[in-house]
């Protein structure tokens, strides 16, 4: 195969500008980034530089992650959104950094104020080279924003010392991350550089990844440790196993391995490496057709929070960590970049409308570390699991500024394009602006999607010109429909695009119709906590039972197969939302007393199902939960 030239459009081009997304971007804005900014000075992380011996706030080995989290999504905020105290409060945390990198470059507050004389000891259980991808990723974008070049020539310079450290000339050190991020990192750095050594790294990192002899085991014996004694158990956990173009399933850490997925893709693209681009493919399948959530989660142990074997995906002890979901999207971002295919954005589509927003309240205020497929609070109060209610804030609390850099960033990922072809991965009111056959064209999306299947596509190129718009037809969708100027027209179907390429004219018009009816979903008979039952979903939506809406006992209700079921915004809890109703049957509860077992024949009643977008859960306190309902 030949490498696309697919590529992102830049940000300052696109703009979301109402419905669905807008309004969740507006409480990413003015709520969620406030917040995280407070819970962060709150906690010490801002100030982890300045810490001294003695005082409160210990730096931990990864906070410089969280911040740098919110600097990007600060960054892409201010991209259409200009604020002159966000601004200032990136600007103050990029002169602390200024003044605390090393002489050499280095720079992390965990070793230069906490264990000096340590660094680059422990690279398979500390996340000095994590932090300094997250680090690269918020320079890079504050830079694309504003254009300052502080935190871009700091983390610069870190890069650079960190490619005199490691590599595969003589005299360096050939370790890699054990926690995964910078790979991916180093190739936008060098986008916005221009500076080869970084893709070089990134390269490196990649591909020396599960090589003999491991160097793990070598650091650990140079650290006076016995490798045997490894707690995870197997390298495995930090997809270090096999060398990365041997590997076939998604294994470990589910975080970590996306984050790796993604920067190989990356690597494959930019290098035009066709068998590391296969080994990509091999574990895309793996994942997205044995070992994800409907709701679009990975990892489905929380031993671990990892990736455990194929088609165990249970529902209350569901970990599906918020990361691992947006880990994903970004695995899905980068394969569109090399190949145009509406499998990969059919998955990223699935995870931010379900895995990825069930992360975080309507309020913005709370959030969730894992996303459960089903609740009963007792149970995982009793096993220790984390309250099924979102939380203000976590000791390890990576997965809220993530959320926050996504949304803030969403605009990104609505788009790709070639010279002469723009593709259309996901559905929203916006607007982007670009150049297609040398013409200058402006894009504008109308819709409500996704409560509603109808999509208006106004197209304006400056003058005449031919070049293709293709628009998804999501996998979730039977029948779609395309009109041009009123006309139907049937366009090619190109790895599931229709395909429009014709001469454009300022004024013309598409319309996309998606058919969008409740649909009952199976899962595959391998996943045996689903068998016999059945989830709901409209569209990209995936919908659950909660408690407050059908009372206690959820595993006992019961959805014939001929159950006529509803989708309308009337009765909704949720303003302009549609909600599903429907028949249903459940057992009689009035004729037990206090039997824990008898004869089976207990007659079914009839009760009526409420079903509400999954992501909206846990808004109305906390209750049982269920996606999988008995189906038969």
């Amino acid at each position: 195969m030949t490498m696309s030239t697919s590529r992102p459009i830049p940000l300052e081009s696109t703009r979301i500008t109402g419905g669905f997304w807008q309004a969740r971007i507006d409480v990413n804005r003015d709520v969620t980034l406030p917040l995280q900014h407070r819970h962060c000075k709150d906690t010490g992380r801002l100030d982890a530089f300045a810490w001294e011996d003695g005082k409160p706030n210990q730096p931990h080995h990864f906070w410089e992650s969280d911040c740098a989290k919110w600097i990007e999504a600060a960054a892409y905020s201010l991209v259409h959104n200009p604020d002159p105290e966000l601004e200032a409060q990136v600007d103050a945390y990029a002169e602390l950094l200024a003044e605390s990198q090393c002489a050499d470059g280095y720079l992390n507050s965990f070793y230069q104020r906490v264990r000096p004389n340590k660094r680059w000891t422990n690279l398979r259980d500390m996340h000095e080279l994590y932090c300094a991808g997250h680090l690269m990723e918020g320079a890079v974008a504050y830079h694309e924003a504003t254009g300052k070049r502080t935190l871009l020539d700091v983390l610069s310079r870190y890069a650079d010392h960190i490619a005199r450290m490691f590599g595969p000339e003589e005299g360096k050190r050939r370790g890699y991350p054990g926690h995964e991020e910078i790979e991916l990192a180093l190739v936008k750095l060098y986008h916005a550089t221009g500076n080869v050594k970084h893709l070089a790294l990134a390269a490196f990192f990649v591909n020396e990844r599960g090589t003999q002899p491991h160097y793990f085991d070598d650091e650990a014996k140079a650290r006076g440790d016995e490798p045997r004694t490894y707690h995870h158990g197997n390298y495995d956990y930090t997809q270090a196993h096999l060398p990365v173009r041997r590997q076939k399933t998604a294994e470990g850490h589910s975080v970590r391995a996306c984050y790796l997925y993604a920067g190989m893709a990356s690597v494959a693209a930019e290098t035009e490496d066709e068998e590391l681009f296969a080994a990509c493919r091999r574990i895309w399948d793996n994942i997205t057709q044995r070992r994800m959530y409907i709701h679009g989660g990975i990892g489905s142990s929380r031993f671990g929070e990892r990736f455990s074997f194929d088609y165990d995906l249970p529902n209350e002890d569901a970990y599906a960590e918020t990361c691992a979901a947006i880990a994903l999207v970004f695995f899905a971002h980068r394969m569109l970049q090399i190949e145009p295919d509406s499998r990969y954005a059919d998955v990223m589509e699935r995870a931010l409308y379900n895995g990825v927003i069930s992360g975080v309240s309507l309020d913005g205020k709370r959030f969730f570390y894992d996303n459960f497929l089903a609740s009963h609070p007792p149970y995982q109060r009793f096993n220790g699991q984390k309250s099924p209610e979102r939380q203000e804030w976590f000791g390890c609390a990576c997965c809220p500024p993530n959320l926050a850099r996504l949304l803030a960033s969403l605009n990104g990922y609505l788009y790709t394009q070639t010279d002469d072809a723009i593709w259309t991965h996901l559905y929203g009111t916006s607007e982007v602006t670009t150049k297609l056959a040398n013409t200058p064209v402006t894009l504008t999306q109308t819709t409500d999607y996704p409560w509603d299947g109808d999509v208006v596509v106004e197209v304006a190129p400056e003058r005449p010109a031919t070049f293709t718009i293709a628009l998804r037809k999501p996998a979730w969708c039977h029948e779609a429909t395309v009109t041009v100027k009123g006309e139907t027209v049937e366009g090619p179907d190109e790895s599931g695009y229709i395909a429009l390429r014709r001469e454009w004219q300022q004024g013309d018009r598409i319309v996309l119709t998606l058919a969008m009816p409740v649909e009952r979903i199976e899962a595959h008979p391998s996943v045996r906590h689903d068998a016999g039952r059945v989830a709901l979903q409209r569209g990209p939506i995936l919908y659950c039972l909660e408690e407050a809406d059908n009372g206690k006992d959820l595993y006992d209700v019961l959805l014939p197969t001929d159950a006529e079921l509803t989708a309308a915004t009337s009765g909704s809890p949720f303003e302009g939302v549609p909600i599903i109703t429907g028949p249903a049957k459940r057992r009689d509860t009035a004729t037990w007393s206090d039997q824990l077992y008898r004869p089976a024949g207990t007659p079914l009643v009839e009760t009526e199902i409420t079903a509400i977008p999954y992501f909206l859960w846990a808004n109305r306190g906390i209750g049982e939960m269920i996606t999988w309902i008995q189906g038969r």
